[in-house]
């Protein structure tokens, strides 16, 4: 049995391909048949990337970043029975108000899909009078309502963890600017009962290793394990032909975690193959999703491809975290609890 225990339920459908022999760096290897969604993907849609899925009903689901022909980017829903094959809905997701009234977003890119006991919450980025958070939650994925903005803008990268802290809702998020913010530290804060947001710590920033120099942000879901809480994020850095999305991991304490235990000097992975180097955005390995097995250990982690692409990744707990813990560099700012 592995010393690495992921908490939570058994996924035993989920996708998965053996690590190669030839693999050398960090114990995550791509699917061999990358990427899982192409473009064109369905009526009116141009590229999917940056998407979140979760196990649903002995299948799986998805909320997707779909950009339209027309340029916006808008979240449509996907079913897949094996988690790489995806049939998708032609219309988009159709929020509304408490009520039932309509409640669209001016536009909504980058869903993470999270579920708290019997609830679905969805986090995306938004239009809020500038870049912002949008939230929503449903009970069966055929309405979704839309909850109050967690934060003023400019903030982007929101997720939650999988389960209340200390009797709190606890998400992190990236504070930022309105453009295309070439800064960014990943900061958690906490909520009673997700309108009043509060107690906001820093998490962990930029670092001197060359493939997160210039900001991060938070990626999948916490995966709650038994050496704390694992986290898949992008770390970016800047070149002559433009920026380049790695991925990184660390390991948050499982009851404060805006403390860091261990954080990964090395990336993960990073734009490498044709599909995450070649595309409407190059040079991108973006993680917004995990699909994890707690009977086994295993992890499959989706991510966005260039812009353009979604592909799967694979690894183990007992692998990744021995590799973050054998590799890490720890900062003040990263060990603190993130009050000044």
């Amino acid at each position: 049995m592995s010393n690495v225990q992921i908490i939570g339920p058994a996924v035993p459908n989920m996708p998965w391909q053996e690590r190669p022999e030839t693999l050398n760096g960090a114990p995550v290897w791509r699917y061999s048949e990358n990427p899982v969604i192409g473009r064109n993907p369905t009526k009116e849609v141009a590229r999917i990337f940056n998407s979140a899925v979760i196990p649903y009903e002995g299948a799986f689901i998805g909320v997707f970043r779909a950009e339209q022909t027309n340029g916006i980017p808008y979240i449509y829903l996907g079913r897949s029975q094996d988690a790489v094959h995806w049939e998708f809905e032609e219309e988009k997701i159709q929020f509304t108000d408490a009520a039932g009234n309509p409640a669209m977003p001016v536009y909504a890119y980058d869903p993470r899909l999270v579920k708290i006991e019997d609830t679905y919450y969805m986090m995306w980025c938004q239009d809020f009078y500038g870049a912002s958070i949008g939230m929503a939650k449903t009970t069966d994925f055929q309405t979704f309502v839309r909850l109050d903005n967690p934060f003023l803008p400019f903030n982007r990268n929101a997720v939650l963890f999988p389960r209340k802290i200390n009797g709190n809702f606890v998400m992190l998020s990236r504070p930022s600017d309105s453009g295309h913010t070439p800064f960014g530290d990943i900061f958690i804060s906490e909520s009673p009962d997700l309108v009043y947001w509060g107690k906001h710590r820093h998490v962990m920033g930029k670092s001197p290793e060359w493939w997160e120099m210039v900001k991060i942000g938070g990626g999948a879901a916490p995966v709650e394990t038994s050496e704390g809480w694992l986290l898949f994020y992008h770390g970016v850095t800047g070149t002559c032909n433009g920026y380049v999305y790695s991925i990184g991991g660390a390991i948050l304490d499982i009851d404060e975690p805006s403390i860091v235990k261990y954080r990964c000097e090395n990336f993960l992975l990073t734009p490498q193959e044709w599909y995450e180097e070649r595309g409407f955005v190059p040079n991108v390995t973006f993680p917004c999703a995990t699909i994890h097995d707690s009977a086994t250990g295993r992890i499959a982690i989706y991510y966005g491809a260039a812009d353009t692409y979604v592909g799967l990744a694979f690894t183990t707990a007992e692998d990744v975290v021995g590799y973050i813990k054998g590799h890490s560099v720890t900062r003040e700012s990263d060990t603190e609890i993130g009050i000044r």
